[in-house]
C-alpha cells in the first residue's frame, strides 16, 4: 500500500498526461483519433495536456513527467500523453479545446470537468498529481461517526463486506470522479454489517439536518448506474457561480440561466430551485442553472440596468447577449420560466430585442411602431472565459 502526504492512503490508479510537443527523454504517450478511446479507457487516471506547446511550457511538462515517473515507476500508476489538436481537430471539438496549452484530467475514460489551472511549473504539476492520487474515501471505524458528519456538505457512504470486491472497486471509481463534489466514506466488515441488510449498500446524506437519507437501489458493481446515481446526488441542479468557478462553467459552452439574489435570501433561491426542477428538468444539458451573489456580481447586474437593490433578478446570458426575466413574481406561474428558456432557444428573445414583439404577440396598433426595442446588453459572463494573457485563444498564438 502506498501513502501520500500526511499518511493518507494513495490509490493504485493510473494518471495520464497528454501534450502536443516533440518528446524528449520523458515518456509521453501520443494520442490520436484512432487510439484515444481505447487508451483512455484502459487506465483509471489520466493527466492530459493538449497543445501546440509554448517553448516555455514544453520542458516544464516533460520534467514534471520525469518527476512523477520517479515517484510512480509502475507504468500503470501515472501516464503522461499528448494530442496534436491542429492535426486531430475532431478531438479538439469533442473535448471543447479552444485554447493552448490545455491540461485535462481523465478518469476511467471520462474527462473531468475541472481542468488543471494551477501554476505552470514542475513542482505545481507534480503536487497536483500527488493530490489526485490520495484516496478520496474516508474510512468509518464505527457507525456512531456517521451521526457527526458535516451536514453542510453532500455525503455518500458505502457499506461493504470487504474492500477487495467488485462493488467497492466500482465505488472507488465513482468517488475518484466526484471527489470535488461529494464527501465519500466507507465502512467494512463487522462495522458495516448492520447496514448491509441484503448485501453491500450505499446511502446519500443530503445537505441539511434532519433530511432523510436516500438509498441506492441499483447494482453497485454496475459502474454506469452507480455513477449516474451519485452524480445526480453530488452535482446540484442549480449551482452557485463564483469568480473561482466562473471560467470553468463558461467553458461548458451552454447558456446561463442565473438567479441573482442577496446572500441571505434563501427563500428566493429555494423558489428558483423548485421551479427549475418543476419546469426545466428537460432542459438540463442545454442550459446551465445557476445562482449568484448579487453583491459580488454587481457588474453583470449593471449590464442589465439592475442593482443589488433590485434583487432577486433572473436573467439569461447566452454568451452573446443578456436577457432579463420580466418579473420575479411570475416565477411560479406555470410554464412562464420554461417559455423564457424556450424563447432563447428559438431566437425569439434576440429577435424581439432587435425588432420588437413578434406579430403574433403584438397588441392592436403596435404594428405601426415596430422600433420599440433596443439591442440587448452584451454578454457579461463571457468575460470569465480564459484570458488571452493566460492561454492561446482560438489558436492565435502560444502562451503559458
Amino acid at each position: 500500500m502506498e501513502f501520500g502526504p500526511g499518511g493518507a492512503r494513495v490509490l493504485p490508479s493510473v494518471c495520464k498526461v497528454t501534450a502536443l510537443c516533440t518528446p524528449g527523454r520523458a515518456e509521453i504517450t501520443s494520442l490520436d483519433s484512432g487510439n484515444i478511446d481505447d487508451t483512455l479507457s484502459e487506465l483509471n487516471f489520466y493527466f492530459l495536456a493538449v497543445c501546440r506547446f509554448s517553448q516555455m511550457l514544453h520542458p516544464i511538462f516533460e520534467e514534471a513527467s520525469n518527476v512523477v515517473r520517479d515517484e510512480y515507476p509502475d507504468a500503470s500508476q501515472v501516464v503522461f500523453a499528448r494530442v496534436d489538436c491542429d492535426q486531430h481537430t475532431d478531438i479538439a471539438q469533442r473535448y471543447r479545446i479552444s485554447k493552448y496549452p490545455t491540461l485535462k484530467l481523465f478518469r476511467n475514460g471520462l474527462m473531468m470537468k475541472r481542468e488543471y489551472r494551477g501554476q505552470r511549473s514542475v513542482t505545481a504539476i507534480a503536487d497536483f498529481i500527488r493530490q489526485q492520487k490520495v484516496d478520496p474515501i474516508a474510512g468509518v471505524s464505527s457507525l456512531e461517526e456517521l451521526n457527526r458528519v458535516d451536514r453542510s456538505k453532500r455525503n455518500i457512504i458505502g457499506f461493504f463486506e470487504k474492500r477487495n470486491s467488485p462493488s467497492y472497486h466500482t465505488y472507488e471509481k465513482v468517488a475518484n470522479i466526484l471527489r470535488d463534489d461529494c464527501v465519500f466514506m466507507a465502512a467494512f466488515g463487522e462495522v458495516s454489517k448492520p447496514e448491509r441488510f441484503s448485501g453491500d449498500n450505499i446511502i446519500y446524506k443530503p445537505i441539511g439536518e434532519g433530511v432523510p437519507d436516500m438509498v441506492y437501489l441499483g447494482s453497485i458493481s454496475n459502474f454506469d448506474l452507480t455513477y449516474a446515481w451519485a452524480q445526480d446526488k453530488c452535482v446540484p441542479l442549480v449551482r452557485e457561480i463564483t469568480f473561482e468557478n466562473g471560467e470553468e462553467l463558461t467553458e461548458e459552452g451552454i447558456p446561463f440561466l442565473i438567479l441573482f439574489h442577496q446572500k441571505d435570501d434563501t427563500d428566493s433561491l429555494e423558489k428558483f430551485q423548485h421551479e427549475v426542477a418543476r419546469q426545466l428538468i428537460s432542459e438540463k444539458g442545454s442550459i446551465n442553472f445557476l445562482h449568484a451573489d448579487c453583491e459580488k456580481f454587481r457588474h453583470p447586474l449593471l449590464h442589465i440596468q439592475k442593482t443589488p437593490a433590485d434583487c432577486p433578478v433572473i436573467a439569461i446570458d447566452s454568451f452573446r447577449h443578456m436577457y432579463v426575466f420580466p418579473d420575479f413574481s411570475d416565477l411560479s406561474v406555470s410554464g412562464k420560466l420554461k417559455q423564457f428558456v424556450l424563447d432563447l432557444h428559438s431566437g425569439k428573445l434576440h429577435r424581439e430585442f432587435h425588432h420588437g414583439p413578434d406579430p403574433t404577440d403584438s397588441t392592436p396598433g403596435q404594428e405601426e411602431n415596430k422600433e420599440v426595442a433596443s439591442s440587448p446588453p452584451e454578454s457579461s459572463f463571457l468575460k470569465l472565459a480564459p484570458s488571452e494573457t493566460r492561454y492561446t485563444i482560438l489558436r492565435d498564438r502560444d502562451e503559458l
